[in-house]
């Protein structure tokens, strides 16, 4: 196989380690193709392609995630990781594993990671690499590597919720739950939120969001009740997805334009957490971006008629 053949091969699990490490589509992509240059920079052929490419793609990851993390704390509100609807890494046999991985909460555990604690759980902990193979990788021994990952075990078991949701009974209650949300059934909605549901967006100070997180149910149904019935009359559209492998949406305006994106997290028979990515330079990879101020204000003008 030729070089570029084996690239184009293993760009999927490139992207995917990427991702997991950076939270941003855009950054893992060029992470991806910045691989690739370096191999055509380099003087003697790998022998190994896949370990190459891997330790490559992860050591340029663990450079970006060491300045983004300056960004990030200048960063305007929340910052969510980029949402992602498709992750083009497939393993039929460990596809929930990976959907979890890939989850907003799951990345948003990572971010407490240090970039070589969250580089080594990535390949280790999602991807199986040996230690042998995660030690080339990061340049550290495999003792170290082994610390490493203890560390970040620990660290993402202390934050992950008690009573993980059952795939199958998630995704009944998400449909539920999208089915009320058109249908404008508030108390519909009302049953399946937790008392303490948190709704937190991140606009990034480019977007209009709330301005805190909304915290309880009855506050949240306020903004469901003063959202629903507008959005949907000025042509609203929305779209039932698989976000970063969880329950989510993509909320469109009347032209098919992205306006935002929703993720649920579920634990314990109820939806705990939803959060809206609106921040317009994180949803150009889904597709062409609305005007959120300017929905906005169409969707408050409708309210106001009624």
């Amino acid at each position: 196989m030729r070089p570029d053949e084996e690239f184009q091969e293993l760009r999927p699990l490139l992207f995917s380690i990427a991702y997991r490490m950076l939270g941003s589509v855009s950054e893992a992509e060029d992470a991806v193709q910045e691989s690739w240059l370096r191999y055509e920079s380099s003087r003697t052929p790998p022998a190994s392609a896949k370990a190459f490419f891997s330790a490559v793609v992860t050591r340029i990851s663990i450079d970006v995630l060491r300045s983004a993390r300056v960004r990030r704390e200048e960063y305007v509100g929340p910052w969510f990781p980029e949402p992602l609807l498709t992750d083009p890494y497939q393993d039929p046999e460990r596809s929930a594993e990976l959907a979890d991985s890939v989850s907003m909460a799951a990345l948003l555990l990572l971010e407490r990671l240090s970039p070589l604690e969250r580089a080594v759980f990535v390949l280790r902990e999602v991807f199986g690499f040996s230690f042998r193979e995660v030690a080339s990788a990061v340049q550290r021994s495999e003792p170290a590597c082994r610390q490493l990952a203890m560390q970040a075990r620990r660290h993402m078991e202390a934050g992950r919720p008690r009573f993980q949701a059952d795939r199958k009974e998630r995704d009944e209650l998400a449909g539920r739950f999208f089915d009320a949300f058109k249908e404008g059934d508030v108390d519909g909605l009302r049953e399946l939120l937790a008392a303490d549901v948190l709704l937190v967006g991140d606009g990034g100070g480019k977007a209009p969001q709330w301005k805190s997180a909304i915290l309880g149910v009855d506050d949240a149904i306020k903004v469901f009740a003063a959202l629903i019935q507008p959005f949907f009359r000025i042509g609203g559209i929305l779209e039932v997805r698989q976000v970063n492998g969880q329950p989510g949406a993509v909320f469109r305006d009347r032209d098919g334009k992205v306006v935002n994106t929703w993720t649920l997290d579920i634990y314990d028979g109820r939806i705990q957490t939803i959060r809206s990515v609106i921040n317009p330079d994180k949803l150009a990879h889904v597709g062409p971006v609305a005007d959120a101020w300017a929905v906005v204000r169409e969707t408050t003008r409708s309210g106001r008629d009624t």
